[in-house]
């Protein structure tokens, strides 16, 4: 196959990259890690060099210097005419002979995966949902927050935790025990206090994400309002592996239905014990399943499938990132 016959694999997500190059008989050569992949914020050109950082670090380290097939698992690849954009960008770098570019949530779904057929839920800062099939089809949902339809995800539950809590101090809900317990976790008084903090940035906006895990402990502790809101969580991940199912005919066969992201990840289990009562009765054949893989294994693997690398291939790669 010559030197040439390898597979660049990204993961880039919004908070860190990752590649690895494998050779054609599955050897990981290098792997690298760079930094967070944010167009929307940076620019393509700009969030692609953070990228190419980390890839001029795995070919420098295998002594490569380009490969056959380029894998990339991006975030912010929401919409096809972005996955367009952004393989222009990575082809115009020259890194392989071919790219193919995905959302990263398929990273995390292949990684988890024997073969490419089933639906990954993430819910780390915001919340995904894909399906494939070995056919090629996928399913997926856009995935931009409110204005998509979406709800959960890291920062929705503590925006969600603040209103219930800000409603319950001031008398216009019920009570929760949420309306101390988020304050103190910034070592505030009141509701108020807190408010204040955000509104006036003395606690930083990037700080609210802290706020979940507060909202699960409170739930742990049985608070009802911070129950309610793990319960609608679950319900949230059910619907869109639910319809990710029904859209690719999959709901009456055996189908891995895999967990990631944080907030799943994290295992609370009135979260995961929810999303199995519920998947038994609206997907009874799912089998759930939290993926705790490495997300740049799924865009290696997703690219093995692309050059079609035989099972052994595919199975030195995944033993190398699961030793």
């Amino acid at each position: 196959m010559g030197m040439t016959a390898r597979v660049l694999a990204v993961d880039a997500g919004n908070s860190k990259t990752d590649v690895a190059v494998v050779a054609a008989d599955g050897t990981v050569l290098a792997t690298a890690r760079g930094g967070g992949f944010r167009p929307p914020v940076v620019g393509v050109e700009a969030a692609v060099d953070a990228v190419a950082a980390a890839v001029t670090k795995a070919f420098t380290a295998s002594g490569v210097a380009s490969v056959e097939h380029v894998s990339a698992c991006l975030a912010n690849a929401d919409f096809p005419v972005e996955e367009e954009q952004l393989a222009a960008a990575l082809r115009a770098r020259g890194w392989g002979t071919s790219v193919e570019v995905r959302n990263d949530t398929f990273a995390i779904l292949r990684a988890g995966v024997t073969e490419p057929r089933g639906v990954a839920v993430v819910c780390g800062a915001g919340i995904n949902c894909v399906g494939m099939r070995p056919d090629g089809r996928t399913a997926r949902f856009p995935a931009l927050g409110r204005i998509s339809g979406d709800w959960g995800g890291g920062w929705g539950l503590a925006e969600e935790a603040l209103w219930h809590a800000a409603r319950a101090e001031d008398g216009r809900g019920e009570p929760t025990a949420l309306a101390r317990a988020l304050p103190a976790h910034f070592g505030l008084p009141t509701m108020l206090a807190l408010i204040e903090a955000l509104h006036l940035e003395t606690v930083a906006p990037a700080r609210r994400h802290e706020l979940t895990p507060v909202l699960f402990a409170t739930a742990a502790d049985g608070d009802p309002v911070a129950r309610a809101i793990v319960d609608r969580l679950a319900g949230e991940v059910v619907a869109m592996a639910t319809v990710a199912l029904t859209r690719l005919g999959l709901l009456e066969e055996e189908t891995p239905v895999l967990l990631g992201g944080g907030v799943l990840a994290a295992q609370h289990p009135q979260l995961n014990d929810g999303i199995r009562d519920l998947l038994s009765v609206r997907a009874p054949k799912a089998v759930p399943r939290v993926v705790t893989a490495s997300p740049v294994l799924g865009a290696a693997l997703l690219g093995l499938d692309g050059v079609g690398a035989k099972a052994e291939v595919h199975d030195r790669v995944r033993a190398h990132f699961e030793r």
